[in-house]
């Protein structure tokens, strides 16, 4: 239609509302069920191997195959899977027309772990005195509450070698450091069950307590040089006992 100049007057364009964008979708992929009965064989049979008293005997454990997937329910496929990554740990070791051999330490090589953990350790009890906060460090000295005259670790020694592994992981997470926690874990993983049993002999338990608290005060005070000396001389101990007390563990 023109205007009142005579000229056409131009229709304005409507405007288009702006696109609505769909919803996120959730994609979910399915899992394999192998997968999950990898991980669920991998971390059974590994915390069986962990409870195991390897050096108690000079005779070599071995793991049955089909007897162990009867036992956990699953193909032999998970478990020979399960079996792969832990001989990659160096938990246990595939001997041909054998089977699957629980592996052990030498003396040396159990003396070289507990060396190397004792320098792990002591930088942890370092930067724990700097960095950890007083809650996190609270939860050091909870660990021994329970032990006393009347429940002397001496006697219940199952009980303490968990509290003792235990308060030296605590340590080396209180670090903040996820280096030192996985350094030292894959060392416990093969020093543990040695030390549940020289944690019973010459009542090492009654010495092993007083050293923990001892490293406690440390900690708790921020007394960062003695806190080191202390954790680091105290897992020595181990390695000095080992490699002087240990006939008839090893091979």
């Amino acid at each position: 239609m023109p205007d009142n100049n005579g000229m056409e007057r131009v229709k304005p364009i409507a405007q288009r509302a702006p696109l609505s964008k769909p919803a996120p979708e959730l994609v979910v992929g399915r899992f394999a069920p192998e997968q999950t009965f990898k991980t669920r064989a991998y971390e059974a049979l590994k915390q069986a191997i962990l409870d195991m008293d390897i050096y108690a005997s000079a005779e070599p454990a071995w793991i049955d195959e089909r007897q162990l997937s009867e036992q956990l329910g699953v193909s032999r496929t998970p478990v020979r899977e399960a079996i792969v990554m832990l001989e990659h740990e160096g938990l246990v070791k595939s001997v041909p027309r054998k089977g699957v051999m629980v592996l052990k330490k030498t003396k040396r090589e159990v003396i070289d772990m507990i060396q190397a953990w004792a320098a792990l350790e002591s930088m942890a009890a370092r930067l724990a005195t700097l960095h950890a906060s007083d809650e996190a460090i609270a939860g050091l000295r909870r660990l021994f509450r329970g032990f006393d005259d009347a429940h002397k670790p001496s006697d219940h020694l199952s009980e303490y070698s968990s509290a003792n592994i235990l308060f030296h992981q605590t340590i080396v997470k209180l670090s903040g450091s996820q280096v030192l926690v996985d350094m030292t874990e894959q060392i416990l993983l093969h020093v543990r069950g040695l030390r549940q049993i020289t944690i019973g002999r010459d009542d090492r338990a009654s010495r092993s307590i007083v050293d923990h608290l001892a490293i406690i005060d440390a900690i708790e005070k921020r007394e960062t040089e003695r806190a080191v000396i202390l954790s680091r001389d105290h897992t020595l101990g181990l390695a000095d006992y080992v490699a002087a007390h240990s006939d008839g563990i090893f091979e």
